[in-house]
């Protein structure tokens, strides 16, 4: 009799609860309770990366609080590229992203400064060859300045828009573009011919104001170019490319309007000069 009770209990937990009232117990001594719950979970790269602008409306972003940092990995070698989004709630932006492939080995890296994270959000895309690649974002700033990362496989394509003159801008050089007030971001691609890459990309607005600075290393430009999408509200926009490299070490810039209201020229003035040398 006892056993028929205790068989009908079960009966009923088990209508009433689902299967998460029965629990396995491991050889530890650890419940684990099963559930199908998991099974209809995605993971956040599944909604798909939206233009920088929209992608934290699609994704959930990761919250980076000062001084500390957080890391992706992905280890398939079908993921060729990750595309990085990061900002602020309308506070200075500073961080660090370098990208691990290997122990000790950093084959990009940034540093990235914002004046503002809420109005020019950074977007960038980062490549990612032969697999077993970990992206670092690290907030440098202080504890009261936190930011939003995201980093996802689902890259947007912009490999033909903004499309521009591609420029070649030699070691300790620079190259500015100016645009119209009408354009509202500007695609930045940089290359070399598979030597090191050491540039500084700004956007300037009025003389010496800096809105956003990326300083970027690559040890190889043309296995890992570096892609960006700047955005470029109001008017007197300027974004300025340098060389911090040597004279040995060319590269190759291609600045264009990326997003244009209607009505608006996409044209770009191109200036050169010299940057009077590294800047790092």
């Amino acid at each position: 009799m006892n056993f028929s009770n205790a068989l009908l209990t079960l009966c009923l937990l088990n209508n009433v609860f689902g299967t998460t009232a029965f629990s396995v117990q491991a050889p530890n001594g650890r419940a684990f309770v099963t559930s199908s719950l998991g099974a209809s979970l995605g993971s956040a790269d599944s909604a798909g990366m939206q233009p920088s602008k929209n992608a934290y409306d699609a994704v959930a972003p990761t919250k980076v609080q000062g001084g500390s940092l957080k890391t992706w990995s992905f280890t398939s070698p079908a993921i060729k590229q990750v595309q990085v989004s990061l900002k602020t709630e309308g506070r200075p932006l500073n961080a660090n992203v370098d990208l691990w492939q290997g122990p000790d080995n950093t084959p990009q890296k940034m540093r990235i400064y914002l004046e503002d994270g809420s109005v020019r959000p950074f977007s960038a895309v980062i490549e990612t060859p032969r697999g077993q690649n970990t992206v670092c974002v690290r907030n440098t700033g202080e504890l009261e300045f936190p930011l939003d990362a995201i980093v996802g496989t689902d890259v947007e394509d912009v490999d033909g828009l903004g499309a521009g003159n591609a420029e070649t801008i030699q070691g300790g050089s620079l190259k500015t573009y100016s645009f119209s007030p009408g354009v509202s971001s500007v695609k930045v691609a940089l290359t070399t011919d598979g030597r090191p890459l050491n540039a500084r990309v700004e956007l300037l607005q009025g003389p010496n104001n800096d809105k956003q600075v990326v300083e970027l290393y690559t040890e190889d430009g043309l296995e890992r170019p570096f892609t960006m999408v700047i955005e470029t509200p109001g008017v007197g926009n300027v974004v300025r490319c340098i060389n911090t490299a040597p004279v040995e070490f060319p590269m190759t810039a291609t600045v264009g309007a990326y997003e244009v209201e209607a009505g608006s020229s996409a044209d770009v003035v191109v200036s050169s000069g010299s940057s009077g040398g590294p800047n790092w």
